[in-house]
């Protein structure tokens, strides 16, 4: 019997926790049917997730079918608990995404999507509500494949109607199917796993229809996954029994775990641990059974597990990257005066220990608890929870958002530190990165000059402590922290000294930087009565928001668009008095902008960089034989080790010298200047240049004459911009994780090999998929960078532009892409596959580099 996990996550209120109910009763694994409104469901056993008709925390349960095993996950819904979802889903091997038959695809839908294709999990679809008026199956499944996939198939008919609308979605399957008439299940069972067929089946989970039908699709159309021989798991959850006990929730990747094992790994603290395992649980609900082993494909939860966490891997197992939300709103906790703070810092440090997510903060300079979440939904739960837990009430005061701070420019961060018999100077290069990012740590000091050992410790340093940013105090962001040089003494250097100066050079860069100041942004979408759209457009102007022309569904309008959380988050209220309950407005976090009121916000919070104390961007020198301290801004003059940053200056300085040398390095390769060296050598052509390289065929050609094309004014070097991001393989690894970033790597390195090349440069991006009529051209540095406008490809535009300019200029295109350079010849302009040009643009670079370098 195969094992599989499988996770059912949907919209709030899409029927979600119904449908789990409905599944585990058609198989046999619960005798009652449970109602969410009745608070007696199986998987949603939190009193206060009863009270609220909502799922808070991932909940298991265990259900049988033909020939499989099935674990069920079932996820929150709400907004306010995303990061529950995501955590759970790395550890699925298939999901079950549900839908209302109602509403169709809506905002936390799609974000539920895009994190479906973040982990890789296959995904079945189940349309619920069908049974109610104003479902209707044509407009969900075009609403599904428009705003989701293509690849969306419709299971509820025949297996020849699946077999052909599969072989639609994938071209190996379609040259089966018109070899054979028909697909092999397997074909489809592979193709879904891959992500490339998505079933979509309809049904009313309430009702009990189609429920027996999707579990056997489940079943018939699910494989067991492969798994390694030696142990590892990872772990996706931390909870407490009713007893207290920790328990570990994970899922077992590889081997066999038994009871009484002993696992070593390193905790959230980096430190190694080893514990033996006390029980194994498996868990329905909240009864559960115990067993003395746990096999590959398990999902069970351990006792006697100390230091883990949600996200952790185990043995061979690695550890989950960062997840893709935050908490966006900030709260100073209230406690009751008797109990002393540190108490309540400790007793709240183990719902965080639950909920990563779940940020606890203490504020050493005014003794308060500060604690980030996602929403006002999860602060009510939270009170709930700390009453339920530990019998005290909280309450929370000075709602604010989460800001983050980052730079705009680099720049090079000095951190001295030298009292007496100590000794560490470290220099911490700070860029900017795109939106994003994070924090990314790296080192290019040379070993010669700081030892290993120093770099690592420096390094360690620089990940363990949340540095805050100058303006407002709050955490910085992507920004790019290289080790560039540093120093140490031989005798008196040690580990808390580089500590010292890290920290210090960090800070330090902050204050020579600019800073910007920035806000969590909402991706909202709005269904409201026609009659209200104009009150509705009025509002979001007055948030700063950004929104798309509104969609009209008969009677009502759609608007998306996104807003400062911190302008739309308290919206809800006055939107329902205004639509008079008739209008829905959902939120889904985009990321981090640049505040739009950065002075207000600066001066609401009140700042002062300089009585941060525990911050400091002062360095400590020694003089005779006693320590002081001098200021951030003189650190660069007392410095031991000069700055890296002084070699581009010299760079800055001779700009004139690297123009005159480009020039010279291009007139060099030019075709005139080699046809002079070759004459010099072997001497004068006296036929035609052209007719040399040319094959006699016939004497009626060979008679003609060949005439050059007299061009005129610069020449035209046009790039497929993401045709040769994905043809070079360094930039194609960035747009795998960020296609922005690749984007911008790209235009920068443009911007430098047309200051070498001379010629015109036009970068060309599809936005053919863009909505908006009008073509948008913009000028960057020293080229034109072209956006295609709606239903225009890249191709397209270069086709025509090409024709036109290679009338009177020399025009040379760089594309991989064989039919546009078949297009392009004709036209009668030279072509530059992606290969070639990666090596005039790495030639490029190295020349000026060695002409630099020569300087």
């Amino acid at each position: 019997m195969k094992r599989i996990t499988v996770g059912i996550t949907a919209h709030v209120d899409s029927g979600k926790t119904t449908l789990a109910e409905a599944m585990l009763y058609k198989s046999g694994s619960i005798r009652s049917l449970g109602r969410v409104d009745s608070g007696n469901t199986v998987l949603d056993t939190n009193s206060i997730e009863k009270e609220r008709g909502i799922t808070i925390f991932s909940a298991q349960a265990e259900l049988f079918t033909k020939d499989s095993r099935i674990t069920l996950l079932d996820t929150p819904g709400h907004v306010d608990f995303l990061a529950e979802t995501e955590r759970t889903m790395c550890v699925l091997d298939y999901a079950i995404l549900v839908i209302s038959g109602t509403d169709g695809v809506q905002s936390h839908t799609s974000t539920l999507w895009n994190m479906l294709r973040k982990y890789e999990v296959p995904v079945f679809i189940f349309v619920n509500k069908m049974d109610l008026i104003g479902a209707d199956k044509s407009f969900v499944v075009n609403d599904l494949r428009s705003r989701l996939s293509q690849n969306i198939v419709d299971f509820t008919a025949d297996y020849r109607d699946i077999s052909e609308n599969t072989a639609l979605c994938d071209e190996e399957i379609m040259e089966k199917y018109v070899e054979n008439g028909f697909v092999e299940k397997n074909d489809i069972i592979h193709a879904l796993n891959e992500r490339r067929v998505f079933p979509c089946f309809f049904g009313s989970a309430l009702k009990m229809q189609g429920v027996e039908e999707f579990l056997s699709v489940i079943d018939e159309y699910t494989c067991e996954k492969t798994y390694r021989n030696e142990f590892s798991a990872k772990v996706y959850k931390i909870s407490y029994d009713s007893k207290g006990s920790r328990l570990t929730h994970m899922k077992i990747t590889g081997g066999c775990l038994k009871m009484r094992d002993e696992l070593c790994y390193t905790d959230c603290d980096g430190s190694e641990q080893k514990s033996k395992v006390s029980s194994i649980r498996f868990y329905t609900g909240e009864k559960f059974r115990t067993s003395d082993t746990a096999e590959a494909g398990d999902i069970c939860a351990l006792t006697g597990l100390v230091g883990t966490f949600a996200g952790q891997g185990i043995g061979s197992e690695r550890s989950s990257s960062d997840v893709l939300f935050e908490p966006v709103m900030t709260y100073r906790v209230i406690y009751p005066k008797e109990k002393n703070a540190f108490d309540v810092l400790k007793e709240l440090r183990l719902l965080e220990d639950e909920d990563p997510q779940l940020h606890i903060c203490w504020n050493e300079q005014n003794k308060d608890i500060h604690i980030q979440i996602m929403g006002a939904v999860q602060l009510e739960v939270l009170t709930k929870l700390v009453f339920e837990r530990f019998g005290y009430a909280v309450s929370f005061e000075n709602g604010a958002v989460t800001y983050k701070e980052t730079i705009k420019s680099s720049v090079e961060g000095v951190g001295h530190y030298e009292p007496l018999r100590h000794y560490a100077e470290a220099h911490i290069l700070l860029e900017p990165m795109p939106r994003g990012s994070g924090i990314i740590f790296d080192t290019v000091c040379s070993e010669d000059e700081l030892d290993r050992n120093w770099q690592r410790l420096i390094l360690t340093h620089l990940e363990e402590k949340t540095h805050l940013g100058v303006l407002t105090g709050s955490p910085i962001t992507d920004i790019k922290m290289t080790l560039v040089s540093g120093k140490a003494h031989l005798k008196h250097t040690e580990g808390g000294d580089f500590r010292q100066a890290t920290y210090r050079a960090v800070r330090q860069g902050l204050r020579l930087a600019e800073s910007i100041l920035l806000e969590p942004y909402y991706d909202y979408e709005i269904e409201l009565p026609t009659e209200n759209v104009g009150k509705a457009i009025s509002d979001l102007q007055h948030m700063c928001a950004e929104f798309e022309a509104p969609e009209s569904l008969g009677e009502m309008s759609i608007i998306r668009g996104n807003a400062p959380v911190s302008e739309i988050n308290d919206y809800r209220s006055d939107f329902i008095a205004y639509t008079h309950g008739k209008g829905r407005i959902s939120f889904a976090l985009s990321g981090y902008k640049e505040c739009h009121n950065t002075e207000e916000v600066i001066e609401e919070i009140g700042y002062d960089c300089d009585r941060d104390t525990e911050n400091s961007a002062d360095s400590i020198f020694c003089s005779h034989g006693a320590g002081y301290v001098v200021k951030w801004n003189e650190a660069y003059e007392h410095m031991h080790l000069p700055l890296i940053s002084n070699d581009a200056e010299d760079i800055d300085s001779n700009e004139q010298r690297n123009e005159k040398a480009a020039r010279f390095i291009e007139k060099a390769v030019s075709d005139e200047e080699l046809m002079a060296i070759f004459e010099m050598t072997y001497g004068k052509i006296n036929r035609d240049p052209v007719r040399a390289f040319k094959k006699t065929k016939a004497a009626s050609i060979e008679d003609k004459k060949v005439r050059l094309p007299q061009y005129e004014g610069p020449d035209y070097l046009l790039v497929d911009g993401y045709n040769i991001i994905f043809a070079w393989d360094d930039l194609k690894k960035i747009a795998e994780e960020n296609l922005d970033a690749a984007r911008a790597e790209l235009i920068h390195r443009m911007c430098n090999y047309q200051g070498y090349n001379g010629s015109e440069l036009i970068l060309v991006f599809d936005a053919y998929k863009v909505k908006g009529k009008h073509r948008d051209i913009e000028k960057y540095c020293n080229i034109n960078i072209v956006y295609t406008k709606e239903s225009e490809t890249a191709d397209s535009y270069i086709e025509k532009v090409s024709h036109e300019l290679s009338k009177k200029h020399r025009v040379r295109v760089a594309t991989s892409d064989g039919l546009e350079q078949m297009i392009i010849l004709g036209n009668g302009a030279m072509r530059i596959s992606a290969a070639e040009f990666r090596k005039r643009v790495d030639a490029a670079e190295s020349a000026i580099k060695e002409f630099i370098d020569a300087l």
